[in-house]
């Protein structure tokens, strides 16, 4: 048995509204192990909501529906999925008082469209929206198809699912079982190449391992059915932990782990401090580890080197360097970096340098060429050359640049012991 989430809303298709409903409801349903193999999205439109029950009716048990509930002429979900079914809509009286006396506590008056949301299906449980004005149902047209609507305010839908939705699942034998994942975050390695040294893994049937890459990062989510969290994590601890030893230092953390994060628990635990210098980036590393709670016990500060003037008045670089081999380059990041170690007195120093486009880029230093420097405890600077492609975005060039350099001081952290 599985079940299947439909979203009504023309918005939707438009791009107007995150579909934030969709991914709620599908983690909610992994937590009582209700398998879930499709979403579907679809305008305001009766004739194709009722090609999408018709197929999604043959392929699922529980179908959800969100959206397409008010009082509208567009909101014409329930007496769709009504008609569908050949079922005549009964108006409910305890609907309407139920909208009459939310309207009258806010000191406005009913209207009569409103009664429009008392109408569903003959047969279907009623299913009570305690915040909003649009109820939604609970209803089995048929011995082995449940159906719930819901409206498509979230917090709204939220709570209904809550406190409505997830007994009624429980009382009819689901959430007996549970699945409970564990994201693994890599960066260094493209998908493909570790997807390539995981192959083994990725046909495991319980726990199952899937790969992601998102903006330079790779995931492998293992996700194991259990009847208990605890048993899940069981299931998915040896997974892990050979998955880890294949990768080696390309495996950084998991689940709400960030390269920020894991760098700054790597410095908190050894009593050390960073500092940065940034040119392309414009504050950008500088966000990701200031993003992070209690990052001032490791984190001193940075300098935006924007401008030539700048690296060379508060960061020292040689002004015959910047003359010679350029703001973009390995003598410039390695002399952002001693300086920005110098002026703030930290213990490591990250310098970032290059050209995010989509201007600027010449042929011998195109656009996604980025220098990013690394000052060490004793002295030691090193710089590393990265070409991060003149085929993507402004955003994304800074953003691998960022990302990046906190990955080399991890590393580098790490290679100590």
């Amino acid at each position: 048995m599985s079940a299947e989430i439909i979203c009504v809303g023309t918005e939707l298709l438009l791009g107007d509204i995150l579909n934030g409903n969709a991914q709620f409801l599908a983690q909610e349903l992994a937590q009582l192990g209700i398998p879930h193999y499709y979403q579907t999205v679809v305008g305001d439109n009766p004739e194709r909501l009722k090609q999408v029950i018709e197929i999604a009716s043959k392929r699922a048990e529980i179908l959800i529906f969100t959206g397409g509930l008010g009082p509208t002429p567009d909101d014409l979900t329930c007496e769709t999925i009504a008609d569908f079914f050949g079922a005549p809509l009964v108006e409910q009286p305890e609907i309407i008082e139920d909208i009459a006396r939310k309207y009258a506590l806010r000191g406005r008056v009913m209207t009569p469209s409103n009664r429009k949301q008392a109408l569903i299906p003959q047969g279907a449980e009623i299913l009570p929206n305690i915040t909003g004005t649009a109820p939604g149902i609970i209803w089995q047209p048929r011995s082995n198809l449940t159906l719930f609507t819901f409206p498509g305010v979230p917090s709204e839908m939220h709570r209904m699912w809550q406190e409505t939705a997830v007994p009624y699942l429980k009382s009819q034998g689901w959430g007996k079982n549970i699945i409970h994942s564990r994201m693994l975050k890599f960066w260094g390695i493209p998908e493909s190449a570790l997807a390539e040294k995981v192959a083994s893994y990725l046909n495991l049937p319980n726990p199952t391992v899937a790969p992601y890459a998102s903006k330079g990062e790779v995931k492998l989510r293992v996700s194991a059915k259990a009847t208990s969290v605890e048993q899940a994590k069981d299931l998915i601890a040896p997974i892990e932990k050979q998955i880890r030893e294949i990768a080696g230092l390309d495996y950084y953390g998991a689940d709400d782990d960030s390269l920020a994060s894991v760098v700054g628990q790597f410095l908190r635990a050894s009593g050390e401090t960073l500092s940065v210098a940034e040119s392309c980036t414009g504050g950008g590393l500088g966000q990701m580890l200031t993003e992070i709670s209690g990052s001032s016990d490791y984190f001193w500060g940075g300098v935006i080197s924007y401008d030539n003037s700048v690296k060379a008045k508060l960061l020292g670089v040689n002004t015959e360097d910047l003359a010679k081999f350029g703001a973009v380059s390995a003598t410039v990041a390695e002399q952002m970096a001693i300086g920005v170690k110098t002026q703030l007195a930290t213990t490591w120093a990250l310098s970032i340098t290059g050209i995010a486009g989509p201007n600027g880029g010449t042929e011998t230093k195109p656009v996604g060429l980025v220098y990013i420097g690394l000052a060490a405890p004793n002295g030691e600077v090193e710089s590393l050359e990265y070409r991060f492609g003149a085929g993507r975005s402004r955003f994304l060039v800074r953003h691998l640049s960022a990302c990046t350099a906190l990955d080399l001081l991890r590393r580098k952290l790490l290679s100590r012991g």
